[in-house]
């Protein structure tokens, strides 16, 4: 039998159980451990869907977009047949990247030696090689890349085994569509980044429950019925919906009420992606979590509105986002960091009550089976 990745040590407290109510947390290693951090990109990054966007970044044909998934350079683009592409961003002569950021072409050259590709990744032209003996250009198309299309975004995945996001995530687009039934006719509006000195798993963990939000989120506590808030785990994601707000006039920002009455709806889509709707205008955005290394990570979030200039009302909600909730969070996940980092610390214990309020905290415990499970870590105890 093959030894576990990651095993207990004799300092950890207890297990990471099946059952929430009697689990333990991940031991504080999993957060800055250089190793676990390296065997995530192989484990977790390298084999599970990765948003790129909105599919509206890809209307026409020759629309493209690069993406990083951590050390990995990809692209997406709709080729001439009106089909979506995903190829790895690297030309197959000397390795240089092809593209960046996003845009439209007509064929894909590479800026060190022009070698130049079609949109479906085949080898065009390659300058000087036409008596070259044994060259053919067949041998030399960009290697591709699993690409789909899903509630209306587009995902990637470097696993070529696979299984569909459809699959995957059965229910989720279901629910997406029921809180946003106009997402298809959404384009890009914004993106807010931040830069943040902690794993990216706390900022996931800190996503996933609800317990901090009262004495942390003021101003959200006053936007969202809380007696309504639930937060409920699936296969691979877990939903946070809050039924109709108390006030449509809270600390938070002001809105009208829009397609669908609502306080708020999230989901969390395994491994790094959390997909917020706030009441009013029709609106989406996604908040990607990125690791750039064991304790620094970078988060963007993307907003999608009916236009590329929306409201005031959601203007309003998208400063509320950046200027208040994002900096909150961040605060808090600081001191996470440097707390998991403390001789004073190594695990907890998760908050779960019978009724699954929004005080439990069954969806952290859900995310970090996934990472244990991801990584073949050993980290129940024989009881």
């Amino acid at each position: 039998m093959n030894k576990p990745l990651i095993d207990l040590l004799p300092s950890d407290k207890g297990p990471l159980r099946d059952d929430p109510a009697r689990s333990y947390t991940l031991p504080a290693r999993f957060y800055t451990d250089p190793e676990i951090f390296a065997a995530e990109k192989e484990n977790v990054f390298y084999r599970n869907w990765w948003c790129v966007g909105h599919k509206s970044h890809f209307a026409e044909k020759g629309q493209y977009r690069t993406v990083d998934v951590v050390d990995e350079s990809l692209f997406v683009v709709r080729d001439r047949k009106g089909e979506l592409k995903a190829f790895y961003n690297i030309c197959q002569h000397r390795g240089h990247q092809l593209l960046s950021g996003e845009g439209k072409t007509q064929s894909i050259v590479c800026p060190y030696h022009a070698w130049a590709y079609d949109l479906n990744g085949d080898l065009r032209s390659a300058r000087n090689t036409d008596e070259m003996v044994d060259f053919e250009k067949c041998d030399f198309a960009l290697k591709p890349v699993k690409v789909e299309e899903f509630a209306g975004f587009v995902f990637v995945n470097l696993d070529d085994d696979a299984t569909s996001m459809a699959d995957q995530a059965k229910g989720l687009e279901e629910e997406i569509r029921k809180y946003c039934p106009r997402i298809d006719e959404l384009v890009f509006a914004q993106r807010d980044t931040y830069e943040v000195a902690c794993n990216w798993k706390v900022l996931v963990d800190n996503f996933l429950e609800c317990y901090h939000c009262d004495p942390a989120h003021k101003d959200f506590v006053d936007l969202v019925d809380m007696d309504t808030y639930r937060t409920i785990t699936h296969s691979c994601f877990s939903s946070q919906i809050a039924g109709a707000p108390r006030s449509t006039n809270s600390k938070a920002f002001s809105f009208e009420k829009g397609d669908v009455d609502f306080g708020y709806a999230g989901w969390f889509l395994f491994p790094n992606l959390s997909i917020w709707i706030y009441p009013g205008e029709t609106n989406i955005s996604t908040l990607q979590i990125i690791p750039t290394g064991p304790e620094t990570t970078i988060e963007y979030q993307d907003w999608y509105a009916l236009s590329d200039q929306p409201s005031q009302q959601l203007k309003d909600a998208m400063a509320y986002q950046k200027d208040v909730l994002q900096p909150e969070d961040i605060s808090l996940c600081l001191s996470v960091q440097k707390g998991l980092k403390s001789k004073g610390y190594n695990q907890g214990r998760f908050v779960i009550d019978k009724g699954l309020t929004e005080l439990s905290e069954h969806a952290v415990h859900h995310f970090q089976k996934f990472i244990a499970d991801a990584l073949d870590a050993n980290l129940e105890k024989a009881e």
